[in-house]
């Protein structure tokens, strides 16, 4: 009996990484909370995820990749930014992501159907006079049409 716990105490020792330690690929998805193929692809979309990768191609990610992954999967997941609008983020940016991202008005340089709704970069100026009105005018025609697809879609899963 006193093997089988002193087995237990080993695994859940060598689980334990300590924050500095490398991570390989599934142990970088399942602390993000991602999928490895999901990984893989971002690294084809964004060149500044660069794990280091050893002998056979296995990749190991550092904590700063680790932080720099959450910090996208928060974008893109949490805050309806698309694949594009964190690149076009990231290309006015040099390559690095903002500490912060308010969600107020929006630069139309931003390119407004690629980030998300109502958000702006930090020290990028707001959208103003016609073109604000204009761009809420917009917004209300869209909000109009999501509803009348939320209706058709309703009407069609109650008589199919």
């Amino acid at each position: 009996m006193k093997t089988n716990l002193g087995a237990a105490a080993g695994t859940s020792r060598r689980t334990a990484k300590s924050d500095s330690a490398f991570r390989t690929i599934s142990e970088a998805a399942k602390e993000l909370g991602l999928q490895q193929h999901v990984l893989r692809f971002w690294e084809s979309k964004f060149p500044q995820i660069q794990p280091m990768k050893r002998a056979g191609g296995r990749r190991y990610y550092r904590p700063e990749d680790i932080d720099f992954l959450a910090h996208i999967r928060t974008l893109l997941h949490d805050q309806g930014f698309t694949i594009k609008g964190v690149q076009k983020l990231l290309d006015q940016n040099k390559g690095k992501l903002p500490s912060e991202i308010a969600v107020t008005g929006q630069d139309a340089e931003t390119g407004a159907s690629d980030m998300a709704p109502g958000a702006t970069v930090s020290g990028m100026t707001n959208v103003s006079g016609p073109d604000k009105t204009a761009l809420k005018a917009v917004l209300g025609e869209l909000e109009e049409l999501q509803a009348i697809l939320r209706t058709g879609l309703q009407d069609v899963k109650k008589n199919p």
